[in-house]
């Protein structure tokens, strides 16, 4: 009887955060399973967050650190500027300053050159609050690799010079790869802290459209209805502990391809708690 049930659940509520399957929440009868089902669905917007905002926090923190190390103050400024800031204030109130800047735009949209631009999308969790997950993470990574960048051996720029090695080719070559190399740990700790941090988007003011939120906007609708925290919470933390376990060994491959080349490469990448950010 409990497997059908189960079963039941899966069909009904195993994909409902993003618009499939039951439409309404259970309202009585809130079994485990059901709660299990419905606290992992939603932990797919978590997921979407951190993945995305992982991936193009990425390219823009190369860019920034990049800038960072520049001789043009031109370039400098505005990246030390950028990183200073958002290290500088809590991601809480990112997300409540963000909301409220895209909430003051027309809602008719912004007209650019005769073209009428669309702005009420950003206002919805799905992209307002990823782009503040983004420019937060991007900051934080930027300088994990202008450290790394800074500590890059002056034995290696000087071996890619006596191969006749310059610009673009050097840095590809030589300069980027053993930047990463010396990132990697750090960053991470910062991505394993970002999917984490992808819990603040329901105390956010970004709005979960239809019922469809996250997993903690689950497991706290089911502690209203039952009175009791000490299950749907613990059920939370058991699959941010599962993803953080993924996290850890995805980056240790990485990790493994980065360093394949050195003595001792086979060396696992540890998860390093930060108490203090």
């Amino acid at each position: 009887m409990s497997q059908m049930l189960c079963a039941e659940a899966i069909t009904k509520y195993a994909f409902r955060s993003i618009g499939f399957g039951e439409r309404l929440l259970p309202r009585t009868d809130f079994d485990l399973c059901s709660q299990v089902v419905l606290i992992g669905s939603g932990m797919l917007w978590n997921i979407y967050f951190g993945a995305c905002a992982l991936l193009i926090g990425f390219f823009i923190a190369n860019a920034v650190a990049m800038a960072k190390a520049s001789d043009s103050a031109f370039l400098r400024k505005p990246a030390e500027g950028f990183i200073f800031l958002f290290r500088g204030s809590p991601l809480f109130i990112q997300f409540f300053l963000g909301y409220q800047l895209f909430v003051l735009l027309p809602r008719a949209g912004i007209e650019v050159f005769g073209i009428t631009i669309a702005t009420g999308w950003l206002t919805k969790a799905w992209a307002g609050a990823l782009i503040v997950l983004v420019l937060n993470t991007a900051a934080y990574s930027a300088q994990i690799f202008y450290g790394a960048l800074q500590s890059v051996p002056k034995g290696d720029i000087e071996a890619a010079d006596a191969f006749g090695m310059t610009g673009w080719r050097k840095f590809r070559r030589v300069v980027w790869p053993t930047m990463m190399r010396l990132a990697w740990p750090a960053y991470t700790n910062e991505a394993i802290f970002l999917f984490h941090a992808t819990t603040l988007v329901f105390f956010a003011s970004f709005p979960a459209f239809a019922q469809q939120g996250d997993g903690l906007y689950y497991a706290n609708y089911f502690a209203d209805k039952t009175f009791n925290p000490f299950v749907a919470y613990p059920i939370v933390a058991v699959y941010f502990v599962l993803l953080t376990l993924v996290l850890i060994g995805l980056f240790g491959i990485v990790n493994k391809r980065l360093n394949r080349h050195l003595p001792g490469a086979t060396q696992k990448t540890r998860y390093r708690p930060k108490l203090i950010r």
